[in-house]
């Protein structure tokens, strides 16, 4: 079953499944779907959602991610509020009171995977482990869970290790790291001019010997490193996430329609593949765009069926 799909996710775009959204999966089979607010009003409307999508691949363990993160970032924010559960407010718990730290991570770990249970989601992209810098753009802001890589890679670990032990997956974000960024990649390339071994001492650290079976890459350049690709797109990049931050997992692009990627949509799919991801992601469920993208979307290799195999197991 696997093996016959196509290494890309995909958004859609309402709450329901459209009749040309169930032709698309059936024919280009991608090999995940995301969700976002835009998909989810009620528990019982989402899970009907969510097993649609399985059905036509008859496979009850069908990856769905969903950005889920707490604060700015709660797509559940019509089911709940998880406003003050922000990265920084954790990293603030960790370092002063450890014990309020573990409650309080414990709940909203535990709430979420209730809700992502009864929705029918079974991969979370959290944690980021971007280490926030004094002139970070506020993209990442209160994302992040500090600015010490050390703890940002401890309280990493734990968030990573809580969503495992309740069945979630997770991916950790942005490798190979976003801190430096100064403007938003959802509108234009950032470009990191730090140099090499401030990268590896700071930015990089938090991704090393993560059991995260995903990671999402960063829409930057660094220049030290490659001066015209975004991580995303570089060769250069991604062998150091590979040789040197040691990620060994799946490695999916962050969202290709995203204005940091300046070539086509088409361009965009082709050069993350030629580069090093495993799997290309689309979000803004336009269709014309998704089909783009699936047509250069090469079947799943056989890393990737094993790496997903991996995940099912996670799931039992």
């Amino acid at each position: 079953m696997i093996k016959k799909r196509r290494s890309f996710i995909v958004g859609l775009k309402s709450t329901i499944l459209h009749f040309k959204e169930k032709k698309f999966l059936r024919k280009y089979k991608p090999w995940g779907v995301i969700l976002f607010s835009r998909n989810i009003k009620t528990i019982p409307q989402t899970k009907k959602l969510t097993d649609d999508i399985r059905k036509i691949f008859n496979d009850k363990k069908y990856p769905i991610l969903i950005d889920q993160e707490g604060g700015r970032v709660n797509r559940l924010n019509n089911l709940i509020d998880c406003s003050n559960f922000t990265g920084e407010f954790f990293g603030n718990l960790y370092t002063k009171n450890m014990e309020k730290f573990n409650v309080y991570s414990k709940i909203f770990i535990n709430k979420t995977t209730y809700l992502l249970n009864q929705i029918g989601v079974n991969i979370n992209t959290v944690p980021i482990l971007d280490v926030r810098r004094k002139n970070s753009n506020n993209i990442i802001g209160n994302r992040a869970f500090g600015h010490k890589p050390k703890i940002v890679s401890e309280i990493g670990n734990h968030f990573i290790k809580q969503f495992h032990k309740n069945n979630i997956a997770t991916v950790i974000k942005h490798i190979p790291g976003h801190g430096l960024a100064k403007v938003d990649s959802h509108k234009s390339t950032p470009i990191v001019k730090s140099k090499l071994n401030n990268l590896y001492k700071i930015d990089f650290l938090p991704f090393k010997n993560k059991k995260s079976l995903f990671g999402m890459t960063a829409h930057i350049v660094y220049h030290e490193i490659d001066k015209k690709f975004t991580a995303t797109h570089s060769k250069k990049v991604i062998k150091i996430i590979r040789n040197k931050i040691k990620f060994k997992n799946l490695l999916i692009s962050d969202d290709i329609s995203m204005k940091s990627l300046k070539f086509s949509i088409k361009d965009n799919t082709i050069k993350a593949f030629k580069a090093g991801c495993d799997l290309v992601l689309h979000c803004n469920g336009k269709h014309e765009e998704m089909i783009t993208v699936a047509k250069n979307s090469p079947k799943v290799s056989v890393f990737i069926s094993k790496k997903t195999s991996q995940f099912y197991k996670i799931l039992s």
